[in-house]
């Protein structure tokens, strides 16, 4: 449980304010510390909002990741502006982070996805993300077919 707030234990610096609440939320027993909530607008403008993982992050940014055909990445592909909510409530914190999103490099992405469990990997390959199926069997067969495919 958090004790408050007091202007003279705060760093400074944001980004370093960041570092020591990320690391006592870590040291926590809370489940999915990672967990924020990605806010985006679609051509439309209306704003969507998802949970995702953060992967890690440093002075330049936050990085999660996503699959490219995901309607998230076509949001962000619109309209790069996003905003991200970490809900660390049994702390008494939350932080908002808003900025440009942009694509991390071609090798950071497979280094990523190469780390994934294969069933994960095998998962992605068969689901086309934020698409609608017609039914759980057909999602089955086409993971049967991708292990297959893959293996």
């Amino acid at each position: 449980m958090s004790e408050g707030l007091r202007q003279d234990e705060l760093a400074s610096d944001p980004y370093h304010q960041f570092e020591n609440w990320y690391q006592q939320i870590m040291d926590s027993d809370l489940p999915e510390p990672t967990a924020m909530s990605l806010a985006t607008v679609d051509s439309n403008h209306q704003p969507w909002q998802r949970m995702v993982l953060l992967k890690t992050f440093d002075e330049d940014g936050f990085v999660f990741f996503t699959n490219y055909s995901s309607r998230k990445a076509g949001h962000i592909d619109n309209n790069a502006r996003v905003s991200l909510l970490f809900p660390w409530h049994p702390m008494g914190r939350q932080v908002k982070v808003t900025g440009r999103a942009e694509k991390i490099s071609t090798a950071e992405s497979f280094k990523y996805f190469s780390s994934r469990p294969r069933g994960s990997q095998i998962g992605a390959w068969a689901s086309r993300q934020s698409n609608v199926i017609k039914s759980r069997a057909l999602l089955e067969t086409m993971f049967e077919q991708m292990k297959h495919k893959f293996s």
